[in-house]
């Protein structure tokens, strides 16, 4: 344990620098625990299972795959507090307390609460905002021409497959499919080529973060199918200190910008090209100089997606809803500890 800790443990700097310990008045509310007077195994510590929680986000795991790892890893028991031997938490245990906070609401209560920490220490939503989404994969649906009509009618699995239930439980009918467009590279020639179109299945994650730390302040998640410039209004805050907002051209809209300026909020979001002319060089400028400001929120989904693996395991939005949430919750924790390092440092 000296050798991890003299190599430079991160979970030691996560847990110093993190106060877990504020999470526990939310956590038991909304676990409503029994005082254990009709007997029965007691439940394990609540701040504990959160780091439990906080671990697999960062790491993407199922649950089966965390209850080895905990019983695996040393540095992993230290931030957790388990003595070698010691009872740990079964995959079923895990998926019970993530269940218990999402069917009570209380993964965005957290999330709030971790924002307050982050204000409370100085970190302001401060420089504007920058808007942005993102498609988080999940495992694509095999349905039949039939099948696809009455996920898009709205039906549930249970209507869908009424005499298959144990197939109903294992099919998504809120995720769907989308097109993502990636820009081709140009001919050797010089000459632009056609943007390829790459179907994607899952939910999109939409967040703003505030440009001075790179926190992400506010998420919402949809189906991969939501426009995301419908999104705006969700995760754009009133309490950032400057009211300049960015974001590409699928936010910009003429319902957006009047909402944005009856919100007292400046638009800086991308402008779009002409129809059948050529783009304006001033424009092409302008976007230049936004998009030098609004790449920095693709650096939150680079770390989610590359680092942090975030893929979507789970049926339906509400569980999905839950793993993105955790997911923008642990990159704060990542980032925060980013900050108070670097600011230690120097």
């Amino acid at each position: 344990m000296k050798r991890l800790s003299a190599d430079g443990d991160p979970l030691e700097v996560l847990a110093r620098v993190i106060d877990f310990e504020a999470f526990r008045p939310t956590l038991v509310a909304a676990l409503s625990y029994s005082d254990g007077a009709k007997g029965g195994r007691p439940p394990y510590d609540p701040v504990v299972m959160l780091k439990v929680l906080v671990l697999a986000a960062q790491n993407n795991v199922s649950d089966a795959r965390m209850e080895w790892l905990i019983r695996d890893r040393l540095s992993w028991l230290r931030f957790l507090g388990f003595d070698l031997g010691a009872a740990t938490p079964d995959a079923n245990t895990i998926r019970m307390f993530r269940e218990r906070l999402t069917n009570a609401g209380a993964l965005d209560t957290l999330f709030g609460d971790f924002d307050r920490q982050l204000k409370e220490r100085g970190y302001l939503p401060m420089g504007g905002q920058i808007v942005d989404a993102t498609l988080v994969a999940a495992p694509k649906q095999r349905n039949t021409e039939a099948e696809r009509m009455a996920v898009k009618e709205g039906k549930s699995a249970a209507e869908i497959w009424p005499d298959e239930p144990a197939k109903a439980r294992q099919k998504d009918t809120d995720a769907r499919w989308t097109l993502k467009f990636a820009k081709a590279r140009p001919a050797a020639d010089g000459r632009p080529q056609d943007d390829i179109a790459i179907p994607s299945f899952g939910y999109k994650s939409s967040i703003s973060i505030c440009r001075a730390f790179g926190f992400i302040r506010k998420g919402k998640t949809t189906d991969g199918a939501r426009y995301d410039g419908r999104m705006l209004r969700d995760v754009v805050t009133n309490d950032n200190t400057a009211s300049d907002v960015w974001g590409d051209t699928a936010y910009r809209s003429q319902s957006n910008e009047r909402w944005l300026k009856s919100q007292g909020r400046v638009s800086r979001i991308h402008r779009r090209k002409p129809k059948g002319k050529p783009m304006p060089a001033n424009v092409r400028r302008g976007n230049a100089t936004k998009s030098s400001v609004r790449a920095r929120v693709e650096h939150v989904f680079a770390h989610q997606k590359a680092k942090m693996g975030l893929f979507i395991r789970t049926i339906g939005i509400k569980r999905a809803e839950a793993k993105i949430t955790l997911a923008n919750l642990a990159f704060n924790m990542h980032r925060l500890v980013f900050h108070e390092t670097r600011a230690a440092a120097g």
